[in-house]
């Protein structure tokens, strides 16, 4: 086994380490997420995965797939626990956006632009938990944040082959998590939480 593949077997325990509490409080009732939203992330995770084979992402592409498929999974949870499943009208324009993808890819034969749509849209999606974490720092959690930015910094070191289509949705999620991570760092330090 090459140590790509080690690196993507890293950043697949990662993604289920963070992702592991979350499920647990959707399953006690404590955590009660947005179903469409978690289907729009499933989406657009899915089917970069696929635009990262295609591109020869190989082992660093896995991680991705397994985040993809545990979204799909929290969607599901969201649906049969009957937590939020109001649709808006902006849940449908960012999901017809994430859709829109597919055809792109078709009609382009390159995975790029639909990567590079399905990243815009992942990363238009860290907006409220920006400001969340911004007005309410405490309600959000840094170590989550936390292992999804090692996790996509190991995601690309495990990838097999370099390119746009291939690094731009783990680096750009990375350098998002970031964000998220500064920002309740410096709010916590003004509000005085620890």
């Amino acid at each position: 086994m090459g140590y790509k593949a080690i690196l993507s077997g890293v950043a697949i325990a990662l993604t289920l380490l963070a992702f592991y509490p979350y499920i647990r409080d959707i399953l006690k009732g404590v955590v009660k997420p947005h179903v469409f939203s978690w289907i729009i992330w499933a989406s657009t995770t899915l089917i970069v995965f696929l635009a990262q084979l295609q591109a020869g992402g190989g082992a660093g592409a896995w991680a991705i797939g397994v985040s993809g498929c545990v979204t799909l999974a929290i969607a599901f949870l969201a649906y049969i626990k009957r937590a939020d499943v109001a649709i808006t009208p902006v849940d449908q324009i960012v999901f017809a956006a994430a859709m829109s993808s597919l055809p792109l890819w078709y009609l382009t034969s390159d995975p790029v632009w639909a990567v590079v749509v399905l990243t815009v849209i992942d990363v238009l999606g860290f907006g409220p938990t920006l400001r969340k974490a911004y007005v309410y720092p405490q309600s959000e959690s840094m170590t989550f944040f936390a292992l999804f930015l090692v996790r996509n910094l190991i995601v690309i070191l495990a990838l097999e082959h370099y390119s746009v289509t291939t690094v731009l949705f783990p680096a750009l999620v990375a350098a998002a998590c970031g964000s998220v991570i500064l920002v309740i760092a410096l709010r916590r330090k003004n509000w005085g939480f620890t």
